[in-house]
């Protein structure tokens, strides 16, 4: 019996986003501005995958994250890792990490926060990165994985 394979073509430049849970795939697009982009973007989700049962995937040409670009992923995708590509070839691979301070990402879940009243930046610092909790820096509340709404 003949198996037919529909593939994604390969990226000569950029990073591919793997290991991203399905539903927060356009969570991941979003959080990285990736629909403004000039950039040609490939996605796929609902993949079959090992670890998460269901996966997504991003291609990005002519594209290499930044640190922090890298770590906001980490908010809704803890489990991505990224493969930098130059002329076809990984040339490295990198693991997103929650990092010690989230600013302007995350909504405070505090109703009373004065983030939430006045157009100030949220400012969180990492309590848990498992479970997920971050503290907010103006009414010390902590905001959990569950309560978490990314802006």
């Amino acid at each position: 019996m003949e198996q037919k394979e529909l593939k994604v073509s390969a990226i000569k430049n950029g990073t591919v986003i793997d290991h991203i849970p399905a539903q927060n795939l356009f969570k991941v697009i979003s959080l990285l501005g990736l629909a403004n982009i000039d950039n040609q973007v490939t996605f796929g989700t609902n993949l079959e995958s090992h670890k998460l049962g269901r996966k997504a995937i991003i291609k990005v040409a002519d594209k290499f994250f930044a640190d922090d670009e890298i770590n906001k992923i980490a908010l809704v995708a803890p489990q991505a890792k990224l493969n930098i590509i130059k002329n076809y070839e990984v040339v490295e691979k990198k693991t997103v990490t929650v990092p010690d301070e989230i600013n302007g990402i995350v909504k405070c879940f505090n109703p009373k926060c004065v983030t939430n009243h006045q157009p100030i930046a949220t400012k969180f610092a990492l309590v848990s990165r498992d479970p997920l909790a971050l503290k907010c820096h103006y009414c010390e509340k902590v905001t959990t994985e569950k309560q978490m709404v990314i802006l």
